[in-house]
């Protein structure tokens, strides 16, 4: 289920909680800074700013927040810069080219893990190295959420459905995008 939606027009590090977002197909969130056909995060830009945007909607599951509870941090829908906090979806478990059916009409297709930054210390400080750590194996885990592209446009809200489409197999891993 969707649980919040949140979105923010200028670069901040936290996105206000919303009554509705509106997704654009192959745009994202609109009005959101990070909407665009191509690259809207900052060191992306710097990189190269022609590549394709694969990270137009950010997803986050809220069990992550009690999670984090339990460690001692406050972090509440919004705070690390999601468009949708999710409840009862493993979104770190989805593959890639998952669909996302949210509500009546959106459609998100899943493109990979969110690379969280220093900015999530700026926010609380050692917060980093509880949305990113490693496995038993030494495998680099990243659990501050999914992106996605917007595949079908349309209007999302707390409390709306989400219905999970897996690709046909075989499935790959997620991996930073």
């Amino acid at each position: 289920m969707v649980s919040v939606v949140s979105s923010n027009g200028t670069y901040a590090f936290t996105k206000p909680n919303r009554e509705s977002i509106t997704l654009l197909a192959g745009i994202g969130v609109e009005g959101d800074v990070h909407a665009g056909v191509t690259v809207k995060h900052r060191s992306r830009v710097a990189q190269d700013p022609t590549r394709p945007n694969l990270r137009q909607v950010h997803l986050i599951h809220e069990e992550l927040f009690g999670e984090l509870r339990e460690a001692g941090f406050e972090v509440a829908p919004g705070d690390l810069g999601e468009n949708v906090t999710t409840s009862g979806v493993d979104l770190l478990g989805l593959p890639v080219g998952t669909l996302l059916h949210l509500g009546r009409e959106a459609v998100v297709e899943v493109t990979g893990l969110r690379n969280p930054c220093l900015q999530i210390d700026h926010f609380q400080e050692g917060l980093l190295k509880h949305v990113v750590g490693r496995d038993e194996t030494g495998r680099i885990v990243r659990k501050a959420g999914i992106m996605g592209v917007v595949a079908v446009g349309g209007e999302v809200r707390p409390g709306d459905p989400i219905e999970v489409e897996l690709p046909a197999g075989p499935h790959r891993r997620l991996e930073r995008v």
